[in-house]
């Protein structure tokens, strides 16, 4: 009976068996960042405790960073945030960890600069600090998020006690249409089973229309698995993954490219491999999805409507009237046609290079509603620049939307950039809880970044469709 590539990467990764039945696994990759990194370093300190492997440690800052060009001049406005900024660049100069910097011209969000860098490869256990590293899967790895006490834990041990997971393996069937995109399936699957549906799983992305899908759509959907209750997301790797990966800073070099390369096959699902559980989603009639309410599982096609409470049993109405009671909507009623106040493209979701190509294709040759305010956030400094080379940053400031520099921006608001009062952002992020965008009442409806474009056009929420070409 074959393996699923969860398994073969969680049984490589054993250390010992804990008499607690948890097993001590070794950490291929750790990733930081300046929010859950400071009180880690610290512990060490206490200890008097070197970290384990500096070699297999990368940080960056992103969370905090202001992305207008003057408010990044230092000592940063906000006392908190220097002081983090501070923390990180001190750490990481102390116990010998790279670290990319604004200086560097590397920084950017974490789950973007792992990939580009090609410090992210198949066959990985790789952890971080934060929820969304299951964006690394994508390429193969078993990636997750951990607390900053693991994250102490990793960096004096290199490993971490764990559980193995099931696993799930959702097949995507059927062909994206032009205008759907890699977040449509994420928001899809998530709608589907639910934002505690992945509890205790890792999930298999699979089926023809991930194999069709770019590096960059593969993230995207990895990116979303903790929104639906998974510890890990992964797909298995292929050549777009090794294509990608070729040249990388980080990735093996020639002499070694061919070697890493059957191993990173070797890794895959096998053909016979199990699964705990497996889901269809049929794409072929899939449509643009929009999030209606606070959570990234209350999410309907664009041409749907919005459920109404009586639709759900006992505690579900409640969490159904809650969302209705602070998003302001009327139940059954369409997102199609919705004001918005402010339009954000950027996040470790979709703040990649093909994410700004696609927006722009949108955008150019129109401008933005003069009772919107637009931010197009890059997640790299490497992708700022490559944009600029292709003359994105000219089609988004003509259409009216600021350009800004790489950061994580309005995605959760630990920064300058965030909601006032019960402003409505149509954004291309991954979540949209209750105060997520830096106002306790201000509303997130999630969307693709294309979505986005259009809906800044419009100044509502629109079917993008009727803007492909």
């Amino acid at each position: 009976m074959g393996k699923n590539l969860y398994q073969k990467v969680f049984e490589s990764h054993i250390v010992a068996k804990l008499p607690s039945g948890q097993y001590q696994l070794f950490i291929g990759t750790h990733l930081c960042h300046e929010v859950t990194s400071p009180q880690a370093f610290a512990m060490l300190r206490e200890e008097g405790l070197k970290v384990k492997y500096p070699e297999r440690t990368f940080a960056t800052v992103d969370h905090i960073i202001p992305t207008t060009t003057a408010a990044r001049k230092r000592p940063l406005a906000d006392p908190i945030s220097e002081e983090m900024l501070s923390h990180i660049e001190k750490n990481t100069k102390d116990f010998g960890v790279r670290f990319f910097g604004p200086e560097t011209g590397e920084q950017g969000v974490i789950h973007i600069v792992g990939p580009e860098e090609g410090v992210t490869q198949p066959g990985m256990t790789i952890a971080c600090g934060d929820s969304h590293t299951a964006t690394h899967g994508a390429f193969g790895a078993v990636a997750f998020g951990i607390g900053t006490s693991q994250v102490a834990d990793v960096l004096a041990t290199q490993t971490l006690a764990m559980s193995p997971l099931k696993t799930r393996r959702i097949n995507f069937t059927g062909k994206l249409k032009p205008g759907v995109t890699a977040k449509d399936a994420a928001l899809a699957y998530i709608a589907k089973l639910g934002v505690n549906g992945g509890v205790g799983y890792a999930y298999e992305f699979a089926g023809p229309v991930i194999d069709a899908m770019d590096m960059e759509g593969r993230m995207t959907v990895c990116n979303m698995a903790i929104e639906g209750g998974a510890r890990v997301g992964y797909c298995n790797p292929d050549e777009k993954t090794f294509a990608f990966l070729r040249g990388k800073p980080y990735a093996p070099k020639a002499d070694k490219w061919d070697e890493a390369v059957a191993y990173w096959k070797s890794v895959a699902s096998d053909a016979d491999a199990t699964f705990d559980d497996e889901v269809e989603i049929n794409c072929d009639e899939l449509e643009p999805m929009v999030t209606w309410g606070i959570t990234p599982a209350q999410a309907i096609p664009l041409n749907g409507n919005m459920p109404k409470i009586s639709e759900f049993q006992g505690s579900e109405q409640k969490v159904i009237r809650e969302a209705y009671e602070y998003m302001g909507w009327e139940e059954g009623g369409k997102m199609l046609g919705t004001p918005i106040d402010i339009a954000f493209v950027g996040s470790c979701t979709n703040g990649r290079l093909p994410d700004l190509i696609a927006a722009a294709e949108v955008l150019k040759g129109h401008k933005v509603a003069s009772t919107v305010k637009m931010w197009v956030v890059p997640g790299s400094m490497k992708i700022k620049k490559e944009a600029e080379a292709l003359g994105l940053d000219k089609i988004f400031t003509e259409a009216g939307a600021e350009w800004r520099e790489a950061g994580c921006s309005l995605c959760l608001a630990m920064n300058p950039d965030k909601l006032k009062g019960r402003q409505v952002s149509a954004s291309s992020s991954n979540r949209n809880f209750k105060g997520r965008q830096g106002s306790p009442s201000g509303r997130t409806i999630l969307m693709s970044p294309v979505m986005v474009a259009a809906a800044a056009i419009e100044g509502k929420v629109t079917d993008v469709r009727k803007y492909i070409k």
